[in-house]
């Protein structure tokens, strides 16, 4: 069996590590596997996972809408799917999703929602309304449509995205983080050890993981030492409005910033099932988390980590609570742990993708 992976870009994050661990681990079950993907644009990075596999690179495929590029790139990928000549092509996230369904193909899609669009802040208003739309008619084209998370299909279905028969659930794998001692990751980090509780916050820097909402958190807790790590387009806006209690390190080792952390704060609008949450969960870090998307099926809220509203006092709330109760972190370490481990392994992940696949073929 063949399958074709699309999505648009492999940027640093959990959907590029699931799609690699994907392409690395479905040839050890009889099923050949490309993946067909564009370039990062402006201050990405692409992650280092992809280093592992094989790639057909569409050249005109990037994650911003522009009807000339994208039609060059359904003409390349047309032309990738005509020499792989797959048995069911796998799409991933919006803009992959579209240039794949916008019109019928001849052998049987699949699409993931690593998350949606329909909370996006740079998507609202009249453009949600539009990809919702868009949405509709693509699940038209799609054998199946797979969601990391039950509760971003629960979010699909109410707006009228494809019918229940077509959703299937299946969490990612994700792979156990060798954690830095924390003596080295604060070298490794530039950080001097000053006693204060150390509160982590890892993600793009951009508007949709509001780290805007993260710094107010900081002003409000000024006791406390804030570290942020990622890369994006609000970077230089998030370092200049900063308070003094807030390092900006840029990208980092996901390794060195939990091996620093105390609590690990996660301030977005909008998610799909956060990888960086799984990785903190796995590494026993509790987490403080807005409620979207699949976070609360990461964060067991008051049992592995707390997840609250958007406000800033809440989330102010909530980390003050667990700086000052030592006792309930240590719990909530050991069981985010183990809970983590038993819910997001590889071995499930991959399993339910060849089922899946084998159910479709057949």
């Amino acid at each position: 069996m063949r399958v074709l992976h699309v999505i648009a870009r492999l940027n640093v994050g959990g959907t590029a590590r699931y799609i690699t661990q994907l392409a690395n681990e479905l040839p050890k079950h009889g099923i050949e596997t490309l993946v067909a993907t564009g370039y990062v644009q402006g201050s990405e990075v692409e992650d280092s996972s992809t280093a592992t596999i094989k790639l057909a690179r569409i050249k005109s495929l990037g994650r911003s809408i522009n009807p000339i590029k994208d039609h060059f790139a359904n003409k390349q990928l047309q032309a990738i799917i005509e020499e792989f000549k797959p048995d069911i092509i796998h799409s991933h996230t919006f803009k992959a999703g579209f240039i794949t369904r916008v019109r019928k193909q001849q052998v049987p899609v699949i699409h993931t929602f690593h998350g949606h669009l329909l909370d996006d802040p740079e998507f609202s208003g009249f453009k949600s309304t539009i990809i919702t739309i868009i949405e509709r008619k693509l699940a038209t084209n799609s054998a199946k449509l797979v969601t990391v998370g039950q509760r971003v299909a629960d979010e699909l279905a109410e707006k009228n995205v494809g019918v229940k028969a077509q959703y299937l659930n299946i969490p990612p794998g994700v792979i156990e983080l060798s954690i830095t001692p924390r003596t080295q990751a604060l070298k490794n980090l530039g950080l001097i050890d000053d006693t204060r509780p150390i509160i982590g916050w890892i993600a793009r820097v951009t508007g949709v993981k509001n780290p805007m909402r993260a710094l107010d958190v900081a002003r409000a807790i000024p006791e406390a030492h804030f570290v942020m790590a990622g890369g994006g387009d609000l970077l230089e806006e998030v370092r200049d409005a900063a308070p003094g209690n807030v390092t900006v390190l840029g990208w980092a080792k996901a390794e060195d910033l939990f091996g620093v952390s105390d609590i690990i704060l996660s301030t977005s609008e909008n998610e799909g099932m956060p990888i960086a949450l799984i990785e903190a969960a796995l590494a026993g870090k509790p987490v403080v988390a807005t409620d979207v998307g699949g976070v609360s099926e990461v964060i067991a809220h008051h049992e592995t980590g707390l997840v609250t509203n958007k406000s800033t006092a809440s989330l102010t709330a909530a980390v003050n609570s667990l700086i000052l109760d030592s006792q309930k972190r240590s719990q909530m370490s050991t069981l985010a742990s183990s809970r983590a481990k038993a819910l997001f392994s590889i071995d499930q992940m991959i399993n339910a993708h060849v089922s899946l696949y084998h159910s479709i073929v057949n």
